[in-house]
């Protein structure tokens, strides 16, 4: 096949998907910057990627870089990296790589305003959470017990609501709770394992990955499908079945109209 990793693009009202970039390194997690680049993680770095191919970004030296990264409202790079004490989240000033000085493990999932949303652990106990900070007060928030795994939160368009999956029920699936914690529960519950649930800019859509019952955790190089549905749950279809997992879509990766999404898809390791 002659490639590892695909960067593509779909739109969902035409159907249509086309591919952007072909590695044979194995890149991870689109995010979809304004101006139309994408930002990925490979190798323990963070990469520029687009039709041209791929272009390391400079972070001092941090090299244990993992696939939770995107970008704040202002278009800073904020992105988790690895020490020995387990991951934690920074900012990309100019001037270089700002440690936010979270708890370590904290993986960065999302922004909306000045709040970030990640997943963490806390308390020694390894559960994972979701937990908001604000940047201006430095002020962390843990909203969901220890009780269940709690992963891959996004903040929805109007900043009221997170998206997270839960496997609190038995098995991951697609939860919604209000940003102080609220009113968490199950959008809707089938036999799939659903993670990492990203709404549309625009208000209007959610996509999320879907992985075959019974699948544990997250893993990479799985047949997988892409869904999506409305922001009140209804309208739920596949849009299509596809080689991925880990790194296919684990953090926010629509374009910023809404109308369009990013993905990644792999092929088999040799």
């Amino acid at each position: 096949m002659g490639w590892r990793s695909s960067l593509e693009v779909h739109h969902p009202a035409s159907g249509e998907t086309r591919v952007v970039l072909q590695s044979d390194l194995l890149i991870e997690a689109p995010n979809w910057h304004p101006e139309g680049w994408f930002l990925v993680n490979g190798e323990g770095r963070l990469w520029r990627a687009g039709a041209q191919g791929l272009t390391p970004i400079d972070l001092g030296g941090l090299d244990r870089c993992n696939n939770d990264h995107g970008f704040l409202p202002d278009g800073r790079i904020v992105f988790s990296c690895h020490n020995d004490q387990g991951a934690g989240i920074y900012i990309l000033e100019p001037e270089g790589p700002r440690d936010l000085k979270l708890p370590r493990p904290s993986w960065w999932h999302g922004a909306n305003g000045s709040r970030i949303t990640y997943a963490c652990a806390r308390g020694g106990d390894r559960v994972v959470r979701v937990a908001v900070m604000d940047l201006e007060t430095g002020a962390e928030t843990v909203l969901t017990p220890g009780i269940a795994h709690h992963d891959g939160p996004d903040f929805a368009a109007s900043g009221q609501h997170i998206w997270f999956n839960s496997d609190a029920t038995g098995h991951a699936q697609i939860w919604r709770m209000g940003v102080d914690g609220s009113e968490a529960a199950p959008v809707f519950r089938d036999e799939n394992v659903n993670w990492f649930p990203h709404p549309s800019p625009d208000g209007r859509r959610v996509i999320y990955l879907a992985y075959a019952p019974g699948t544990e955790g997250h893993p990479r190089d799985r047949d997988v499908a892409l869904w999506i549905m409305d922001q009140d749950g209804g309208n739920r279809r596949k849009l299509f079945d596809l080689f991925g997992g880990q790194g296919t879509i684990n953090v926010p990766c629509w374009s910023p109209d809404g109308q369009s999404f990013a993905f990644m898809r792999y092929a088999p390791e040799a």
